[in-house]
Order: C-alpha cells, then sequence, then structure tokens
C-alpha cells in the first residue's frame, strides 16, 4: 500500500493498539491504517467475551472499540479498558447520539474514516489520558 504519510508521528510510533471490531473488513482497514501511523497491533477481536479475554491478557497502550459488536453493546469492554487506565477510541457508523452520555466524554471515530480521523481520534485519547 502507497503511504499516505509522510512519516508517522512520533507520538503514535510504537505504540500497542486493540482492536474491537466486528466487521472482518474495517478491521483489516484498521490493521493498514494503525501500521502506517507506526503502531503495533496487538490483538483484534470481533465479539465482547472474546475482547474482554484480550483486553485482561494483552499489554496495551490503546485501543480502538466499535460499539457494536455483533449484537451486543461494547460498554463491559469499554470499563474493562477504563479500569485497567488504557485510553481508547469508541468507532460507530451510527453517530454520536448511539454512545450513551456516560461515554460521551471519550473520542469517537466516525464511520468511514480516514488515517487523518484515526490519528486526530487517537491523539485525543492520549491527551485525556495526560489530562485525567
Amino acid at each position: 500500500m502507497a503511504s499516505r504519510l509522510a512519516a508517522p508521528p512520533a507520538r503514535l510510533e510504537g505504540l500497542r493498539v486493540f482492536i474491537a471490531e466486528d466487521e472482518t473488513l474495517v478491521a483489516i482497514f484498521l490493521e493498514d491504517l494503525l501500521e502506517e501511523l507506526g503502531c503495533t497491533v496487538a490483538g483484534c477481536a470481533g465479539h465482547v467475551n472474546r475482547a474482554l479475554a484480550l483486553v485482561d491478557s494483552l499489554p496495551l497502550d490503546m485501543a480502538i472499540v466499535d460499539i457494536n459488536l455483533a449484537g451486543e453493546s461494547a460498554y463491559p469492554v469499554a470499563e474493562a479498558l477504563k479500569q485497567r487506565g488504557i485510553p481508547f477510541i469508541f468507532a460507530t457508523g451510527y453517530g454520536e447520539d448511539s454512545i450513551t452520555p456516560e461515554w460521551q466524554d471519550r473520542p469517537v471515530l466516525h464511520k468511514p474514516y480516514q488515517i487523518a480521523d484515526l490519528q486526530h481520534a487517537m491523539e485525543q485519547a492520549l491527551a485525556r489520558r495526560l489530562s485525567a
């Protein structure tokens, strides 16, 4: 794939990112974008139970969580990430109204997205962690 960035942003370089996404093609696209940003994909899951198991067992720096995983709410995954202090981004194709009020302070990646959108959301998540 031809690079769309002159160079990966240093602040994202080497981050271990977990993907919770139930659409295979979206997950593959996201993996490619993360690698282009200099990140490492630490793991990927398409169901809540599998995502929870991986969140508990993997060394992670950040996560991207589709709000709906195979018909289930991904809020348990968000809660597990919050408990571990891992910054995360919600991904959704349904708009911000699909996110419950208690989670609306988190960065949101709106589908369909591009690499600049992902980079911006990741930087927001990191800044949120630093200011917390």
